[in-house]
């Protein structure tokens, strides 16, 4: 079974997805944008150091917005991205973070999400936020089981008019 793609239009201007612990919502721009004006601490996982990534170019923009970002890369783990220490492990952070965005392919962001699950509950983000492209439905529905929101196939900084 094949669906049509929506139009660039209706896709800008309608609505974004969002799970939560009550199911599967919708959310319009404008609601993404209030709760990531919530967010101030991200963890970013899939952080690089190339310039022409974007998970670089996203890091940069949400430092210049004004979040704490601290990068996640078990293989550069101990460097520094855009004044930052890397970190291996979502666990290795020296604070709780509001918010995990994850730059991984959409199986491995299962890997990532089972990762947030295992922190203990104090520690967990309010909301893990997958990339565009990236969809896990089953790591999404156990992370809404823990009471984590879910965004999935969007992109903060487009959120944020970047």
């Amino acid at each position: 079974m094949s669906f049509a793609t929506p139009s660039k239009t209706f896709y800008n201007r309608c609505i974004r997805i969002l799970s939560n612990k009550h199911g599967r919502k919708y959310m319009h721009t404008e609601n993404l944008v209030k709760l990531l004006n919530k967010v101030k601490t991200i963890a970013l996982v899939g952080a690089s150091q190339k310039t022409h990534r974007p998970s670089y170019e996203v890091m940069a923009f949400l430092q210049a917005r004004g979040y704490k970002i601290y990068p996640v890369n078990p293989t550069l783990a101990g460097q520094r991205i855009l004044g930052e220490t890397v970190y291996g492990q979502l666990k290795d952070l020296p604070e709780r973070v509001d918010m995990v965005d994850i730059f991984r392919n959409s199986e491995a962001a299962g890997e990532t999400c089972q990762e947030v699950i295992a922190l203990p509950i104090a520690k967990r983000p309010n909301i893990v936020w997958m990339q565009i492209g990236v969809i896990n439905e089953p790591a999404a529905k156990q992370l809404k089981l823990q009471g984590i929101q879910v965004i999935m196939n969007e992109c903060p900084k487009k959120i944020l008019g970047g």
